[in-house]
Parts: structure tokens; C-alpha cells; sequence
């Protein structure tokens, strides 16, 4: 079991930016990638928070997943993981922006819920991002984003299927998904670099590919 753990076992979970775990290895940027879903969630025509899944690749969730073993999804062993986990990423301010009007919407600094799970070979982290004070939905749109200004975690939505509205916020509110396009030369930057690099701050590099989440409702 322990071989096979080595062999499997690429990198480790350090505050969901991850750092690889075998030194002989050179990996292209970024080294870790989840697979996002975000409900916003609302309440009398405000929105209130934001519920996201993450869902994790093989490599990232391996050592979750061995560390797991058998357990039930009620387990202690499941509810300790998620402990940890969830609080590296409130490390991070959970990664996610929220923007009106140039102004940042606040949020609680712990969220309302979370739980870690297993989906096949796959780790799942969900949880509930409060916001501080209700947000109007009807006014100038919200804009959301979440990513690692590292860029070493891959954090993308799919599609705008990935994205929800609840029914009573359907009707008056659309939801939209914009991709960004890094110029060529910034594509090479970003996957010119190896575990051991890291880009200068001020660049910004994971903002530049991290997705848009515009809210707009009347």
C-alpha cells in the first residue's frame, strides 16, 4: 500500500497552492487544477453568499483521499480534513473576489457551512461563503472572480452551466462567463515556470487568466 501511495502521490495540499512532493519531477504551471460550480445564493431580491464546489484532479486529491482510507462520509477522519483544508483556503481570503461598481463586497470570514468528500478518484470541497451585508441584485452588476494569483492552481469553471441562479432570482437576473485570452507570450511565461519559481507580485499572473463572473439584474 505504501508503494503504491509513493507512485500515486504527486503533490501535497500547502493552502490549496499546492507544492510538488517529488523533487525529481519538473512540472509545467500551473501544477494543480480544480474544477469549480458556484450558486449564488439570494434572499428577498438581495444576494446573500455564494455556495462553490471544488472539485479537485487525481493528483491533488490523492493524499486527501489515502489519508481518508475507508471512512464514512460522517466520519471524524472526513470532518477533520475538511477542518483543514477549509482553513487554508479562509487563509486566502477563499481565493474569490466580489466587486460593485469598482468597490469590493465583503463577506463573513468563516463560512456557514463546508464539507470534504470523495467522488471516484476525485476530492470535493463545498462550502458556503456568507457576505458581511446583504447585496441589492437589482443596481449596477456584481462581478465575481476566484483564482490563485500564483497561477499554480488551475481553478476554472467549464461553462456557464456551471454557474445557477435559484428560480426566484431566474427570472429578473442573468448570470455570464467570460474567459480571458492571455496573449502567447504570457501563456509561454506561465508555463515556463517550475515548482520553484514564483511570479513577481505586482504581475498579477493568475488574475490575468482567471475567469469572470458577471451578475446583472434589474
Amino acid at each position: 500500500m505504501k508503494k503504491y501511495h509513493a507512485l500515486k502521490t504527486a503533490c501535497r495540499l500547502t493552502g490549496i497552492a499546492l507544492l510538488a512532493a517529488v523533487s525529481t519531477s519538473v512540472f509545467a504551471h500551473p501544477h494543480s487544477f480544480i474544477d469549480m460550480q458556484t450558486t449564488l445564493m439570494t434572499r428577498d431580491k438581495n444576494l446573500i453568499g455564494l455556495k462553490m464546489v471544488w472539485k479537485m484532479d487525481e493528483i491533488t486529491s490523492a493524499d486527501l483521499l489515502y489519508d481518508a482510507g475507508k471512512a464514512t462520509p460522517d466520519s471524524v477522519v472526513w470532518k477533520k480534513l475538511a477542518a483543514e483544508v477549509m482553513a487554508r483556503v479562509m487563509a486566502q481570503h477563499y481565493f474569490t473576489n466580489v466587486y460593485r461598481d469598482g468597490k469590493p463586497v465583503n463577506y463573513m470570514r468563516l463560512p456557514s457551512e463546508y464539507t470534504l468528500s470523495r467522488s471516484g478518484d476525485k476530492a470535493v470541497l463545498e462550502f458556503v461563503i456568507p457576505l458581511a451585508e446583504p447585496a441589492p441584485l437589482a443596481g449596477k452588476p456584481l462581478l465575481i472572480s476566484t483564482f490563485d494569483p500564483s497561477y499554480f492552481v488551475d481553478m476554472t469553471y467549464k461553462g456557464a452551466q456551471a454557474l445557477h441562479l435559484p428560480a426566484d432570482a431566474a427570472a429578473a437576473c442573468k448570470i455570464s462567463l467570460f474567459t480571458p485570452a492571455p496573449n502567447a507570450s504570457l501563456q509561454a511565461y506561465a508555463l515556463s515556470l517550475d515548482k520553484a519559481d514564483a511570479p513577481p507580485e505586482d504581475m498579477d499572473l493568475g488574475q490575468q487568466f482567471a475567469q469572470k463572473v458577471t451578475l446583472q439584474c434589474q
